[in-house]
């Protein structure tokens, strides 16, 4: 197949699948080296349609993705629509693709659904009180209906803004310090990790000495395969475990 995919979390979900040989074209962001078509809000639908795609991978995970898919239907252009929030979703957008693309989505599910059931299935007595940072200004974190909260909640964490039902949160700093975070995890959407400073937290007002972290964006701000890594280094660095 000819696969052409509008956003980093559906190309991760192709290289999960062992597609990325049929991948033609990706959005800017994506970490494939394929024909760009522009970043993933203003994508190139010339240049998408001269790779004459038998599928396109669009995803309403990313805000402002309606614009791509209205262009692709107007255009008759074969895609699909994933928009995953949770785990499960996540699964669920796994199948999908899989499905599509000529693989058994059951068992591309099951696949993820295993991977997960070690975190699972562990009890935990106590809870580290985890703000996760998206953007610093204005400040934005995910609330209760993200991976981030299964994700903390699997390796013992609570975040702090779960109980906003929404998926993400714009919130103020005098918010988070009310909640009296045990850490605070900067994964600053699109920002590599040897660009976030944490400097720009510890001058905040109220900031005393909360432990700061910086982690990978793309194995905790995307909803794909790639949060397994993620799952795994603040399970490390929740419980102070060495890497094998």
């Amino acid at each position: 197949m000819r696969i052409v995919s509008l956003c980093p979390s559906n190309t991760e979900v192709c290289q999960y699948l062992g597609l990325e040989d049929q991948i033609v074209g990706v959005d800017d962001f994506s970490d494939l080296e394929r024909t760009r078509l522009g970043p993933d809000l203003s994508i190139d639908m010339d240049k998408l349609s001269a790779l004459q795609p038998d599928i396109v991978l669009a995803s309403l995970s990313v805000p402002g993705m309606e614009k791509n898919v209205a262009a692709l239907e107007q255009r008759d252009i074969p895609h699909i629509i994933t928009n995953p929030h949770s785990l499960d979703d996540i699964g669920h957008s796994i199948g999908q693709i899989a499905d599509v693309c000529g693989i058994d989505g059951k068992e591309a599910q099951k696949r993820w659904i295993n991977a997960l059931e070690p975190y699972r299935s562990r009890v935990w007595t106590t809870h580290t009180r985890l703000y996760w940072e998206w953007w610093p200004k204005p400040l934005f974190t995910p609330g209760g209906a993200n991976w981030l909260t299964e994700i903390s909640a699997l390796c013992g964490g609570t975040n702090i803004f779960s109980d906003r039902p929404e998926p993400s949160v714009q919130t103020t700093w005098e918010a988070v310090i009310e909640k009296q975070p045990d850490v605070i995890l900067l994964a600053w959407v699109g920002v590599m990790t040897d660009k976030v400073n944490i400097d720009v937290v510890k001058k905040r007002p109220g900031y005393e000495t909360t432990p700061i972290f910086v982690l990978e964006e793309k194995n905790f701000c995307r909803p794909s395969p790639n949060l397994l890594k993620g799952l795994r280094k603040l399970d490390f660095l929740l419980h102070d475990k060495k890497r094998p």
